[in-house]
């Protein structure tokens, strides 16, 4: 006769701790009585089931998911004889350097006069970042900057939340939304609107040159997250859905050109035959300063750095006059 191979029991959980006490009560009956007198295991039995609920609903199917990885972003402090402090965040060190490169030949006339400068700054930034500090960034008594990287680190907390996702009902909605706070713009902070932990900065951007929209959705409780990790999000702009990931009926899908990209990087194919496409039928433009792809209806580069407006094609311009009454 073979015998059924044994099930490994976890010590740690519940269940586990629960089984190996009823093994050593029964363990000790039989050690004391040298036997497993019925009625005595008849009440051991009782007491030891009497502490599970067997009426309980199944308890529903959960995901894990981990904490978020840090990120990082580069701290560019620079300063001058005008700016005493100037502080910068950017996502890259090349970003950064060329953000340095930028101010720097925009100042070229200060080091004109000596011999070893170039009347005219070289292209490449980190060049001519080091031109004008410095290899010790002591070209100019006046003049300097640092430039390092620094861990950004969210909530950092893994998240258990059930496969089975569904949004709060209409109470738990209506609560949440009557208990948001409005945090003012105080001592340089943005104003904010916090919902249930998610918090939106709304404020105007003189820098980007728009009023610019921030969800943060770091602090979002557990039953705002769906299994992916995500926070089902849709914006409107006056009555324009601009964005809408809810997955609902009547959410308004990604454009083509998107879902041919998402679709190329599902199967590994490469883009660039797809972007060459959408660039010869306008639906895209390339930057001339710094080569990235944009938006046809964008009117100004949206990559980082010095980018200019691109100016519009002649051809188009000449019949868009034609027609005009």
């Amino acid at each position: 006769m073979t015998t059924a191979p044994k099930t490994p029991v976890g010590r740690n959980t519940p269940e586990g701790s629960a089984v190996i006490a009823l093994r050593q009560q029964l363990t000790d009956l039989e050690e004391r009585a040298g036997e497993w007198p019925g009625a005595d295991v008849v009440d051991i039995l009782g007491t030891w089931l009497e502490q599970f609920d067997f009426t309980a609903a199944p308890q529903p199917a959960v995901v894990h998911i981990p904490p978020r990885p840090p990120g990082q972003a580069w701290v560019l402090h620079r300063w001058d004889r005008h700016e005493s402090a100037v502080i910068e965040l950017f996502a890259d060190e090349d970003s950064a350097l060329a953000e340095l490169a930028r101010h720097a030949r925009g100042n070229w006339d200060n080091l004109l006069g000596d011999d070893d400068v170039p009347d005219e700054p070289p292209a490449d930034d980190s060049t001519a970042v080091e031109l004008y500090y410095g290899p010790d960034r002591d070209n100019l008594p006046d003049e300097g900057y640092s430039l390092y990287a620094e861990t950004v680190r969210g909530r950092g907390r893994p998240r258990i939340v059930p496969l089975d996702f569904a949004f709060p009902d209409a109470g738990a909605c209506e609560r949440a939304n009557r208990a948001a706070v409005f945090h003012p713009g105080d001592h340089g902070d943005l104003p904010c609107v916090e919902v249930d932990d998610v918090l939106v900065f709304a404020h105007l951007d003189h820098e980007v040159g728009a009023f610019r929209v921030s969800v943060h959705v770091d602090n979002a409780p557990d039953h705002l997250v769906r299994p992916d990790g995500t926070v089902p999000l849709r914006v409107e702009v006056e009555d324009t859905i601009v964005l809408d990931d809810s997955n609902t009926e009547g959410a308004p899908k990604p454009p083509l050109l998107d879902a041919l990209l998402n679709a190329a990087d599902a199967v590994r194919i490469r883009k660039e035959p797809i972007l060459a496409a959408a660039l010869g039928a306008g639906l895209l433009w390339r930057c001339p300063a710094c080569q990235w792809d944009n938006a046809g209806a964008a009117t100004c580069c949206e990559g980082p750095g010095p980018c200019r407006t691109p100016k519009p094609d002649p051809g188009v311009e000449a019949e868009r006059t034609s027609r005009e009454p």
